[in-house]
């Protein structure tokens, strides 16, 4: 455990990517199994403990502490794992610091009651930084820059091994990952990488800026749908639906698995179809996801399908080292066969020209259109964002004046710093929350933000103020949809601050009736 806190703290403090790479490196060739495996579980977010919620860990310190005088330096230091880590009083009789399996191990056996007396012993016989990192990983909640992708690379960059291999077989891997590293370290024969019932990584696509020295002709264009990206694999009688980083989320979308008639496997957007040929908007697919189990009324609501982009593996033909005119070639072929009820092709757009694209990007036929997608037609799908070969060309964000109304502290260096927003607009005469958002400005305007909200707070909720309903700001989102989860009856898709509007009267900001003009039809 006190390898694992040192590898969480530096990786905090250091700002350089290749820095962090090493520091992974150092760390995965030093240290023993499981320790590492673990290590690289929490890492990539595959270690789901569920041991620790806030409330125990309130009730922890509560027991040792006075809760008034805790509550002082939450507030200051502004994140709980932090506060605690730092504030804890030692007791006498634990002197011997845990490894990091054993924490893993025994918390996974443990039953939930026992839960908070390991924890309570572990706190006692770490110091600060090792009670930090205890606290981070019980919770789940690292935020230490360095995620699962540049672990991988780390892994590959460490041992010599082909990142495209890891990546392909991490699907199929078990924490902590005894065969991973038996591989890695020349222990073990190459992985088979023979099935198709298998993740494959992703192509990415950088936004596009300008296309003035693009060849239109070299590209081609299909519509960017406004659902999530997945993978969709089929053999024999078994399916599987991936999302983009890997995650098997068939459960919760049967309908779409049963209906797939193909084997191979296929790059594409999971949408919700609306009567006939109507698309839903993604709240209407947030309702789907993540959902352990799905009934049938939730499925005949909401039935969801695959329009299908690319064919990434067909039969036992693994396709990906073809150019995208070839894949789209075989592709049409394959759906025009019958591929299944659950999947539909997605159009290619023609234009003779950027000007006539650039309108029809403008003017999309769908509301569930977010843009348009540029492909070369002799990119081969390759791992990742390649410069040059697809890019993403969305509509402009839909822009609104909104009054700050609560301000949050952040988390990891933003802790001192309230720089999570909710933004409402004017319903009759007072404020209502449509947003929150808490990126979109620079660290100068961070301080600004922070000041303000400082100067003008109302009322103290925990980390949580309130504030004078005085400063506009303009919040840029890429959709609108109704929602009864929220007051407002409504939900943003990706807000963020798009300018500080301080020469702008609160009075001025926009309605709640602006933003429901927005609003799809039904």
């Amino acid at each position: 455990m006190i390898a694992f806190a040192a590898l969480l703290d530096r990786l905090l403090l250091t700002p350089a990517r290749n820095d962090k790479l090493r520091l992974l490196g150092r760390y995965f060739t030093a240290t023993p199994d499981p320790d590492r495996g673990w290590a690289l579980a929490a890492l990539s977010g595959s270690l789901d403990l569920g041991a620790a919620k806030p409330a125990m860990l309130r009730g922890l310190i509560g027991a040792r502490m006075d809760p008034e005088l805790f509550a002082f330096c939450y507030d200051y230091v502004g994140d709980l794992a932090e506060t605690i880590a730092l504030a804890w009083p030692t007791q006498a009789g634990a002197n011997r610091a845990p490894d990091l399996a054993e924490v893993v191990e025994r918390l996974r056996a443990a039953k939930k009651a026992h839960a908070a007396d390991l924890i309570e012993g572990w706190l006692d016989a770490l110091d600060a930084q090792g009670r930090w990192a205890l606290l981070k990983l019980v919770t789940g909640g690292l935020r230490i820059g360095a995620g699962g992708r540049l672990a991988k690379q780390a892994l590959a960059e460490a041992f010599d091994k082909p990142l495209q291999v890891i990546e392909d077989i991490w699907p199929g891997l078990n924490a902590p990952y005894p065969d991973l590293f038996a591989w890695l370290c020349g222990a073990a024969p190459d992985p088979p990488l023979t099935s198709v019932m298998r993740f494959r990584p992703v192509m990415l696509a950088h936004p596009l800026e300008s296309y003035a020295d693009l060849t239109i002709a070299d590209y081609a264009a299909e519509w960017k749908w406004d659902g999530i990206r997945i993978q969709a694999v089929r053999a024999g009688n078994e399916a599987r639906l991936f999302s983009r980083t890997g995650e098997d989320i068939g459960v919760a979308f049967p309908d779409v698995l049963a209906g797939l008639a193909f084997d191979g496997a296929i790059d594409g957007e999971l949408l919700i179809r609306r009567g006939e040929s109507g698309i839903g908007d993604f709240n209407d697919l947030q309702q789907r996801l993540n959902r352990k189990t799905v009934d049938k009324k939730l499925i005949a609501r909401l039935p969801g399908f695959i329009r299908a982009y690319d064919l990434l593996h067909h039969g036992e033909e693994d396709l990906r080292g073809e150019t995208f005119r070839v894949r789209r070639a075989r592709l049409e072929a394959l759906i025009a066969e019958g591929a299944g009820a659950a999947l539909d092709l997605s159009p290619l757009v023609a234009a003779p020209n950027w000007d006539t694209l650039a309108a029809l990007r403008l003017k999309p036929s769908d509301p569930a259109i977010e843009g348009l997608m540029l492909k070369r037609w002799d990119s081969r799908y390759e791992q990742g964002r390649i410069t040059g070969l697809w890019w993403k060309w969305k509509r402009d964000p839909h822009l609104v004046d909104c009054v700050l109304m609560y301000a949050q502290r952040g988390h990891g260096k933003r802790s001192s710093l309230y720089s999570d927003f909710t933004f409402g607009v004017w319903s009759e005469g007072a404020l209502t929350p449509v947003g929150k958002a808490y990126f979109g400005f620079t660290d100068e305007e961070l301080k600004q933000l922070d000041k303000f909200v400082r100067d003008h707070t109302t009322e103290k909720f925990g980390p949580v103020r309130a504030v004078e309903a005085k400063l506009v700001l303009e919040v840029a989102f890429e959709g609108l949809a109704r929602s009864t989860r929220h007051k407002s009856g409504v939900a943003m898709r990706f807000p963020r601050i798009h300018r500080i509007r301080w020469d702008k009267p609160a009075a001025e900001a926009d309605t709640l009736a602006t933003l429901e003009r927005l609003l799809s039809p039904g």
